[in-house]
């Protein structure tokens, strides 16, 4: 999904800061636009800013400067439960004497809404999470991902446009975090909600956003769908921080438009896409994706870069190979290689050449 232009945008954040202390920002000048339906997942370290600005859009935090607005309407001074923002939280959150109904009910007594109407949709927000038999129970007599899925059909209730989830599966075990992810994903598709979730997992944010917002040190340092932000990351931050990556050091020594010759530390010439550099002399970092490097030779394309490697750690993992190597003096250089008939199997020690297409080489930052 594209960025959101000022006519259909939904929320916009616009020149928004947070202090807390009058010195730190700890959100740094954030220009951020949502159209309705999607689905946007703010990614960051712990400390990053992307839980504050939650907050800020959920109304539990001011934002010290600029202007934060739903449908075009500035929030900035509107209570948090007056914005019709439905929350999920890691911790569930449902008070434990009451039974699910209840639970779903409660925020729609306080909004004075009739019984009957009440009842329609509790009903109704059960059955979205799949939890239609569940409503006499308590919390307690709920797994994990029950309470979870009440939570979930809690901030569905009001029937809200607006879902925000800060780390909903982080106290889940694998499996399950991962078949909600599905989970919520479809439920926010057929309802056609806008969601703005929270977390730090990286996999997570690939497997369920529209876009992603890669945040550090307060600020986005990369906006984009998650095949671009896997496959074309503009610095080194989001190259490190999404999926596995290889980095060599370097210098620039030749550069245009769509071609870096960069010389590595070991004194090696390679081919990169030039990305976040602009002149010779300049240090940087060469990034390579695992599944991107080969050492079978017999598919080796053409015009694909070869250097010299020592096999350290060849890993069985079933459906891939994971070969640990020292390339150009990294020693954590990784390959992944698909579990295929074909596929040589290699043993610590053996030196062999490595290569990659120039395209996939991307001379970022230092």
């Amino acid at each position: 999904m594209t960025t959101a232009s000022a006519q259909d945008a939904f929320v916009e954040f616009e020149h928004v800061q947070k202090s807390y202390d009058g010195e730190t920002l700890v959100v740094k000048d954030l220009n951020l636009t949502l159209p309705r339906g999607e689905f946007l997942t703010m990614l960051g370290p712990s400390g990053s800013g992307k839980t504050t600005c939650l907050m800020m859009l959920a109304g539990f935090e001011t934002a010290t400067h600029g202007d934060i607005r739903l449908g075009g309407v500035s929030i900035n001074n509107i209570p948090p439960h007056k914005r019709g923002i439905g929350m999920v939280f890691q911790n569930y959150a449902l008070f434990p004497h009451m039974t699910v109904a209840e639970n779903l009910s409660f925020p729609l007594e306080v909004r004075k809404m009739g019984r009957s109407e009440r009842e329609e949709k509790v009903k109704r927000a059960l059955e979205m999470v799949q939890m239609g038999a569940f409503g006499g129970r308590r919390p307690a007599q709920l797994s994990g991902g029950q309470q979870q899925r009440i939570a979930l059909a809690r901030a569905l209730v009001f029937e809200a446009e607006l879902v925000l989830m800060d780390e909903p599966l982080g106290a889940l075990d694998k499996q399950l975090r991962e078949h909600m992810q599905f989970e919520i994903k479809r439920i926010a598709d057929n309802l056609g909600i806008t969601v703005v979730y929270v977390t730090h997992d990286q996999t997570e944010a690939l497997t369920m956003s529209d876009r992603v917002a890669v945040f550090n040190d307060g600020r986005i340092q990369q906006l984009a769908p998650p095949d671009k932000l896997y496959e074309e990351p503009e610095n080194s931050f989001v190259a490190q921080f999404i999926g596995e990556n290889n980095t060599l050091e370097g210098v620039v020594k030749e550069i245009n438009a769509n071609r870096a010759i960069v010389q590595l530390d070991d004194g090696e010439l390679i081919d990169c896409k030039p990305v976040n550099v602009s002149q010779p002399g300049e240090r940087t970092r060469v990034s390579i994706r695992p599944e991107r490097v080969e050492y079978n030779k017999d598919r080796l394309q053409d015009g694909a870069h070869t250097l010299k490697a020592e096999v350290l750690e060849f890993i069985y993992m079933g459906d891939i190979f994971r070969t640990r190597l020292r390339v150009a003096g990294n020693e954590e250089f990784i390959i992944k290689t698909r579990n295929a008939p074909d596929q040589v199997r290699l043993q610590p020690g053996q030196q062999i050449e490595v290569g990659w297409l120039p395209e996939d080489c991307r001379a970022l930052d230092a």
